[in-house]
């Protein structure tokens, strides 16, 4: 839990820690939230061959991304963090790509599809800039080892 608050919080205040832990669990019940949106999207999916094959591989990458930032908050090294922070954009960059071939083909139509697809989107930008603060402040870091 230590290790990443160090590597995206630039000082160590008691105040700015706490701050941090309260949107880390933000996050995670974001990613919770995106999970169980991702499967009510699998739910009205039909039951074609197409509907199937997109449930299956959504219901996976959807309820992945949470799952994998889980093992985010136990990083045991920065490499480590930063290799499972990757992890959760690639799942959610997965998701995303399912939920586009859904809207696109379209195997369903329904408005929790756009809801899925936004909030993919919102949670990929999250990741991504998380990631690039995460890789700046290890090599700051580096620069101040004696």
């Amino acid at each position: 839990m230590g290790l990443h608050l160090v590597i995206l919080v630039s000082h160590s205040k008691t105040k700015r820690k706490m701050e941090f832990e309260k949107t880390n669990y933000d996050l995670e019940d974001r990613l919770i939230a995106f999970a169980c949106l991702c499967l009510e999207v699998c739910d009205i999916l039909p039951n074609t061959k197409a509907g199937q094959i997109l449930e299956h591989r959504l219901t996976k990458s959807g309820t992945s991304s949470a799952l994998n930032y889980g093992e985010v908050q136990g990083a045991e090294s920065r490499a480590d963090f930063l290799h499972k922070m990757r992890t959760v954009l690639k799942e959610l960059k997965e998701s995303r790509v399912n939920l586009k071939i859904i809207k696109k083909k379209p195997v369903v139509v329904h408005a929790k599809v756009d809801e899925a697809l936004k909030e993919s989107g919102e949670l990929i930008a999250i990741f991504l800039t998380s990631i690039a603060t995460a890789k700046k402040n290890a090599v700051s870091t580096k620069r101040q080892l004696p």
